[in-house]
């Protein structure tokens, strides 16, 4: 058996496990059997363990044989002719120097979070869901993180937002979570439309959407772009705008707070750790764009830079562990963005995995953090303010400002919602109001305008 058969067979093994674990835990679902906690921890644990061993022999090997590219190919899933034009949907996977780190990431904290929500989530009414979009979560992380060509990484990255989503909307007697979680959707929607259009132009301006065909076919970080200057300026740009929206930078950041209405464990794992830094993971893949493209470098360096200013400001004025924390991810990953826009690759890899398991910690530990500090009010009889350590003091007009302005989190949700959501809205409601009519019309009613106001504009006026 040849090393190239034994790394192909690793492979599949590290894709397989989550998908297998998935359809273990989904088809009982289905079919309405309830499989024990015991046997869904059992699953869970040994879908990643699986998967983790292979990856670290495929990283062992690597390192043996001095590969630094293993290209896994399952073929053509579409294939559509167009006269001269050749679109096809193919599905790679790749393992590189970036890949196999950042998939070992995944598969060590979703583990360590598997574990710790078999004991949190213990005989929650929703424990087999939350197992069940864990999964899904899962397989979502693996693939974008293998991901070898362009429409591979949207299949895992939708896997990853859907998840997200309905595990923020995880306690869906109530209506914030709903609400929250639809936001959140909404918010990856912007995102996601902007990565398919970036798609399509690689299809149009390379033939493919292999990062071979755009990125040159030299192991990451050392590819060359294929395409100019203003080509790697339009597609890193939407490129940069799905990034931004999934990694919750500037001015996508509004939904990082409401992302906390989630079981602890699914926050520590999205939105501290991995899912939060899929954006930048992205950044890091199409990297060779910035070496083409100034104006693109100085536009990632500026947006990271915003995004680390307003995180730290932010994430000084919460009242909420959870909340706080989130937005010093967002501090971090606008400084990662920073790093990538100056061309330090490495560095950004080792920042971004460094902080991940540092804040997936932070997250699993704030429960215990709160009921410590309030035991040890109990035990002292009074509240710690901290105000021995950081007396009080007058604050000028301009500090003032700045507190109102994080306190408000920068009005970003007021104005996506001014300037995407509401413009979005009422032009489906106005749609809406045309068909009516033009029902009406063939039917020969005569409905009052009142009539032809859309069902759904309380719900979506909830959503704002």
């Amino acid at each position: 058996m040849t090393t190239e058969t034994i790394l192909q067979f690793l492979g599949l093994v590290v894709v397989a496990s989550p998908a297998i674990l998935l359809a273990a835990l989904g088809l009982p679902l289905l079919a309405g059997i309830k499989l024990s906690e015991g046997s869904q921890a059992r699953l869970t644990k040994a879908s990643v363990v699986f998967a983790l061993l292979a990856a670290i022999a495929i990283l062992g090997l690597m390192l043996v044989t001095g590969l630094r590219n293993v290209p896994i190919e399952l073929g053509n899933w579409v294939s559509i002719e167009d006269g001269h034009e050749h679109f096809h949907f193919h599905i790679k996977f790749v393992f590189d120097r970036l890949s196999v780190p950042f998939t070992i990431l995944s598969l060590v904290l979703c583990g360590t979070v598997g574990s710790f929500a078999t004991v949190y989530l213990h005989r929650e009414n929703g424990y087999r869901r939350f197992f069940f979009l864990y999964a899904l979560f899962l397989l979502g992380m693996v693939v974008s993180s293998l991901a070898g060509t362009i429409e591979t990484l949207f299949f895992g990255w939708e896997l990853v937002g859907l998840s997200s989503a309905l595990l923020v909307a995880y306690f869906h007697e109530r209506p914030g979570p709903v609400r929250n979680g639809l936001r959140v959707w909404s918010t990856y929607r912007i995102a996601d439309a902007a990565f398919l259009i970036a798609a399509l132009t690689m299809h149009h301006l390379t033939g493919a959407g292999d990062f071979d065909g755009l990125m040159g076919s030299g192991p990451w970080p050392n590819g060359v772009a294929n395409i100019g200057p203003w080509q790697a300026l339009v597609v890193g740009l939407l490129l940069l705008l799905a990034a931004a929206g999934k990694s919750g930078m500037v001015p996508f950041s509004g939904w990082l707070p409401r992302a906390m209405e989630g079981p602890t464990p699914s926050s520590a794992v999205f939105y501290g750790a991995l899912s939060v830094h899929l954006g930048t993971y992205l950044l890091l893949r199409v990297s060779p764009l910035l070496d083409v493209s100034l104006p693109l470098r100085i536009i990632v360096i500026v947006l990271g830079l915003v995004s680390a200013i307003f995180g730290t400001l932010a994430s000084r004025v919460q009242s909420d562990v959870k909340n706080a924390l989130a937005f010093a991810s967002l501090t971090q990953v606008g400084i990662i963005t920073i790093e990538i826009g100056l061309g330090l690759q490495y560095i950004a890899l080792i920042h971004m995995i460094g902080h991940a398991c540092l804040r997936t910690l932070q997250l699993l530990r704030a429960p215990s953090v709160l009921r410590d500090h309030q035991m040890l009010e109990d035990a002292v009889g009074e509240h710690l303010t901290g105000d021995e350590i950081n007396p009080p003091k007058d604050s000028t007009a301009f500090e003032l400002w700045m507190y109102r302005y994080a306190l408000h989190r920068g009005n970003l949700d007021a104005i996506l919602d001014d300037w995407i959501v509401r413009p979005f809205r009422k032009t489906f409601e106005y749609a809406d109001s045309l068909e009516r009519r033009w029902t009406d019309f063939l039917s020969g009613e005569n409905s009052s305008e009142s009539d032809r106001v859309s069902p759904y504009s309380d719900s979506l006026e909830d959503v704002v």
